[in-house]
């Protein structure tokens, strides 16, 4: 079959008398080579040009970021840095691009003028790397599910009901924000709004998802979700995907080995599947950290961390076991934690998830039986009445990265949990249902779909693994 990407024209290692390809400029030297790039890989393939076989006129419109359609013949390399060239014999303008003002140069630009210019940053070999790294997880992870019996679920996007009781939602209205409809105590009344009542995007698909899995045993979600927190840190995005499976009929140690199985998946498909962008963000991590004091250089590469992930069983630690660990730990001792431990019950930092998975135990760890007091209303109350059964995955160089729990299945205990936190039953009636028709032990995870992208590809800006960023204050493209 003739070669129709770039990516296909490099590994072939015969000539061939004709190959037709289109593509966009990366330079042009010498009046001669240019080298071309269409993103199915990072590298570029030569194109030759006896520019005195060429009109001059066409020759000057061949500049950085214009897109052209070559015909030649593929031919062994006569210079260095490649195995195969194309000879040139015709060449077409598709599209130009003015060199005055085209913002993706060959040179170092930095990450937040690329932000600013999101719409042409998978120019360059980063973006494009990061990009193709995050289509092949999203691959992996319909295909983990797929290969294990699950079925995909829509979860909607606009709902009534808040999942995480954190009130940092954004509202869905049709309602005239300048004269609004007002009820008989003056407040605005939602049931002269589009649905009726007061809607907000959603914050997860989990509630939503419990109901199929109730019905077809094994389901997931895979969607974008909303959170309104006024957040500018390198971790927060208004706007981002997460990944939920919920499976009927499992406790939490089924759920523990689902979520371990599960990530060891989607990271070994990346590892076999992409290794050549793994390999280039590797090489720009490690240069990175030659620029940085000792102390803040990393301690794994970025593919010794994937292989950290896969290669290790992860460790299953009860939250009390590790308050222990961290309460006597050098660094809390030493007062060298941020947030020193003192006490059970508070909340863990990523400081205290990651000592624990790359100094203590050396190895990824799954943290269970949290204080329920921390933890959202819908995990199932361990028999103590003062832990949930909730559990964490902890990863190298991020703390945690998944979020689970076996989920509350007993009704009337379900329902003190939502009076505690002010939850109206009329709210989740249809929640409460599943523990009053065929109530059963079930269990489920959630996965920040950019969380996990940071992770394969080393970047430390959550803006930079999401193809148009959505944070306060913008909203940009």
């Amino acid at each position: 079959m003739t070669p129709r990407t770039i990516s296909e024209l490099l590994s072939q290692d015969i000539v061939i008398p004709e190959v037709d390809i289109k593509g966009w400029v990366r330079t042009f030297r010498a009046n001669r080579f240019i080298a071309l790039n269409d993103g199915s890989t990072l590298n570029n393939i030569q194109c030759v040009v006896d520019f005195e076989n060429f009109d001059e006129t066409l020759l000057k419109r061949i500049t950085t970021g214009a897109a052209i359609h070559i015909k030649g013949a593929l031919v062994e390399s006569q210079g260095k840095g490649q195995n195969v060239e194309i000879q040139v014999s015709t060449l077409t303008i598709l599209g130009d691009s003015d060199p005055e003002t085209y913002p993706i140069q060959p040179k170092k630009h930095s990450f937040e003028f690329l932000r600013d210019n999101a719409h042409l940053r998978t120019r360059t070999n980063t973006f494009s790397a990061v990009m193709r790294l995050r289509s092949a997880l999203s691959f992996a992870i319909h295909k983990y599910f797929n290969d294990n019996g699950f079925y995909y679920m829509h979860a909607p996007i606009i709902t009534g009901s808040d999942a995480e009781g954190a009130g940092e939602m954004f509202k869905v209205t049709n309602l005239d924000a300048k004269n609004p409809p007002l009820n008989d105590e003056g407040n605005i009344d939602y049931t002269k709004d589009f649905f009726g009542k007061e809607t907000n995007l959603t914050v997860s698909g989990q509630l939503e998802a419990e109901t199929y899995a109730m019905s077809l045993g094994k389901v997931y979600t895979f969607g974008p979700t909303f959170r309104a927190e006024n957040s500018n840190t390198s971790r927060h995005l208004a706007e981002f995907w997460m990944i939920e499976p919920e499976v009927a009929f499992m406790d939490l140690a089924g759920n523990m080995d689902l979520a371990e199985a599960f990530m060891k998946s989607v990271v070994t498909y990346v590892l076999e599947n992409n290794r050549e962008d793994l390999e280039f963000l590797d090489k720009r991590l490690q240069d990175e950290d030659k620029s940085k004091p000792q102390a803040e250089r990393n301690d794994m590469s970025l593919i010794e961390k994937l292989n950290f992930v896969t290669d290790n069983n992860f460790k299953r630690v009860s939250y009390t076991e590790a308050i222990d660990i961290l309460r006597n730990s050098k660094p809390n001792k030493k007062k060298k934690f941020k947030y020193l431990i003192n006490e059970w019950g508070i909340d863990l930092q990523s400081e205290h998830e990651r000592f624990l998975v790359e100094k203590h135990f050396k190895c990824p760890v799954i943290l269970f039986d949290y204080p329920a007091n921390i933890k959202a209303f819908y995990m199932r109350l361990n028999d103590d009445d003062k832990t949930v059964r909730a559990m964490d995955i902890l990863f190298p160089g991020i703390g945690e990265i998944v979020g689970g729990a076996q989920r509350e299945e007993r009704l009337d205990v379900l329902k003190e949990r939502m009076a505690a936190i002010n939850i109206p039953e009329e709210d989740l009636w249809w929640y409460l249902d599943l523990r009053k028709f065929g109530t059963a032990v079930h269990s489920g995870f959630g996965l920040g779909f950019e969380r996990l992208v940071m992770f394969v590809t080393g970047m430390s800006n959550i803006r930079d693994v999401i193809p148009f960023p959505r944070t306060p204050q913008n909203a940009e493209f």
